[in-house]
This record gives C-alpha cells, structure tokens and sequence, in this order.
C-alpha cells in the first residue's frame, strides 16, 4: 500500500517510485528483527530496568527540542536526522511510559484509593511528557499517550468520578491549546466545514473524502486510485486509509479494521490470563494504544475528528511508528510465551 500510496509522487520528486518503499522497507526488516529479539527478552527485565527506559526518553525529548540536533519536519522539531530518515524519540516514549505506569500501578494498588498520594504522582510523571511533546509541537502524539495511560489508570480501579473531574480539565486544556495556535483553531474549522477553505485547510480532508467517496463496495482495483495523482497531499503517511479506501472498497476497510480489533481481542486474552499483575496492564497497555491511534487515524481520514497527524499503525509510511509498533509486539509476545 505505501507503494501504491506513494509510486507518482516519488517518481515525479525523486524520480524513483521505491523510494518510500526502500526505507520503509528497511525499517519493516529492522523492526521484524527487534520483534523477535523483543519477544524472547523476559518480561521482568522491563519492569526491573522501567526507570532508566523512562529516563533515556526523558533525555531524548529534552534533545529533539535542541536547535542542530532536532530535526524540524512539517513544523514540528520532532525527529532525529540520520541520513536521509528520521527518529522520532515521542514515538518510543510511548513504550517508555507505559512500561514505567504499568510498573507504577502494579507497585501501588493500595495507594491508588488516595488521588494525592496514589494517581497525582504518576499524572505529573505524564505532564510532564506531555508538555514536552507540544513543546515540539506534535498535538497527535501527546493525545495517543495520554488516552492510551488514562485508559490504564482506569482499568487500575481508581474511581469513575475522579476520571469525570480529569475530564473536564483535560477538555478545558484542549481548548486552551487550540486557542494559542490558530493553526489548530483552522482544523477545528475545517473539520466542522472543510468547504469554508476548500483550497487551505479543509483541502486535506476533502480530497480524503473524495477518495473514500468512490471506492464502493469492491474498491477502483489494486494502483487504480485517482487521489493519490496529486489530490491527496502525502497519501502514503497520515491518510493511506483513504487510498486503502479507494482501491479496496468496503471490504478493504472491514479487513483494516477487523485486523486492529483481532489483535487488541487477541492481546487482552493474553492480558487475562497473566499471573503477574505488572504484565496484565503492561500487554493491556501496549495493545490499547496501537488501539486507539488506528481509531483516531481512521476517525480523522473519514472526517469525525479535527486533523490531527496521527499514522495508521503498521500501514502508514514513517519508520519509527512502524519500529515501536513492532516493538509492542515483541513485548506482548513475550508476555504470551511465558504463560506457555
């Protein structure tokens, strides 16, 4: 799909119509390499070493926001140059802070019933990150992270009520953060009526609709998409779902979704049934936030939320979404092979 997605544009930029699917290939074997090594590695060495993980993505993200050694790309100094690819260190902060909350709630069941002096530590732990991740900015990331650690905490028992109180600060946060950048308030807009700017800012989600729009039940055919011609801005990365879309019909998309909803279904199973409670939110964790980016990815492609630079994980190009996702694999194979 990144192929297909990406063949014309690469051509007429690079005048070689596998340049995207050369690095991401590369990337797709590395990642297929740290998934196999990852799943052998024993769960307890990441609870025993879930502070120093913690702290190298700490370091990492105060690095990225450095002028010379963050790499700024589309506005945003969130990426590592080396060569011609990218790292981008909030993609591996998201395995970071979920090792290290997994860990927290594992150790402190009994605190959790005390907001103060259960829930308020690791929430700042979270700030923090979070802060530094709009610091880049990278609004899309920051919101994986924090729906992905939220959902955790809830599944730790801690009240509904105090989730309902979050709620309401995280929601006059968002609007604060919109209001301080007009180019969020323009997404808004767009996003309510992408015709108020066809040509700027609702340009994106329109030629995604388009896309989706003919694609029927069967779809246009296998590199049969129109809006990947110079429609569709960067088809291969944020919006490959529109092309997937387009190519593939109705049944492509059931495929797409069926697949994410397997493996969630899947690694919740292995969740249940571990012993070891550090484990249980640790494969929950991982497997929810691969979750909930692929349904703000297909939410954002189809038109019910704001833009909001999200990849679809395993399908979109970028190689560092692709490594941690694989990454969260290994890890929760790893958890699956020690109940065998």
């Amino acid at each position: 799909m990144i192929y297909s997605a990406s063949a014309i544009w690469a051509e007429y930029k690079f005048q070689d119509p596998f340049k995207f699917v050369k690095s991401q290939s590369l990337f797709f074997l590395i990642g297929i390499i740290m998934c196999l090594v990852v799943s052998r590695i024993p769960p307890d060495f990441w609870k025993k070493y879930a502070n120093k993980i913690i702290l190298a993505c700490f370091i990492l993200l105060v690095l990225v926001l450095i002028p010379g050694i963050g790499t700024v790309r589309n506005g945003s100094r969130s990426w590592f140059g080396i060569g011609g690819l990218g790292i981008q260190p909030s993609e591996f902060a998201k395995i970071g802070l979920i090792i290290f909350v997994s860990k927290y709630l594992s150790q402190n069941q009994k605190e959790l019933r005390d907001i103060k002096k259960g829930v308020l530590p690791i929430l700042l732990v979270i700030g923090v990150f979070f802060l530094l991740i709009m610091l880049e900015p990278d609004f899309g990331t920051a919101m994986v992270i924090v729906l992905t650690l939220v959902s955790l905490i809830f599944i730790s028992g801690v009240k509904v009520s105090f989730f309902i109180k979050i709620g309401l600060v995280g929601l006059m946060g968002i609007v604060a953060l919109i209001i301080v950048a007009p180019y969020r308030m323009a997404r808004i807009i767009s996003f309510l009526n992408p015709w108020s700017d066809p040509l700027g800012s609702g340009f994106q989600i329109i030629q995604s609709l388009y896309a989706i729009g003919p694609g029927g039940l069967l779809g246009q055919g296998f590199l049969n998409s129109h809006q990947k011609h110079f429609y569709l801005p960067e088809p291969q990365t944020d919006f490959i779902f529109s092309i997937i879309s387009e190519e593939f019909g109705f049944l492509g998309v059931l495929i797409v979704v069926s697949f994410f909803f397997f493996l969630f279904y899947r690694s919740v199973k292995i969740s249940l049934k571990s012993n070891d409670l550090f484990q249980k939110f640790l494969a929950f964790g991982l497997s929810i936030g691969i979750l909930i980016q692929a349904t703000l990815n297909l939410c954002v492609v189809i038109g019910l939320i704001p833009v909001t630079g999200v990849t679809l994980p395993f399908f979109s190009y970028g190689g560092s979404s692709l490594l941690v996702t694989m990454i969260s694999i290994g890890i929760i194979l790893s958890i699956s092979r020690k109940q065998n």
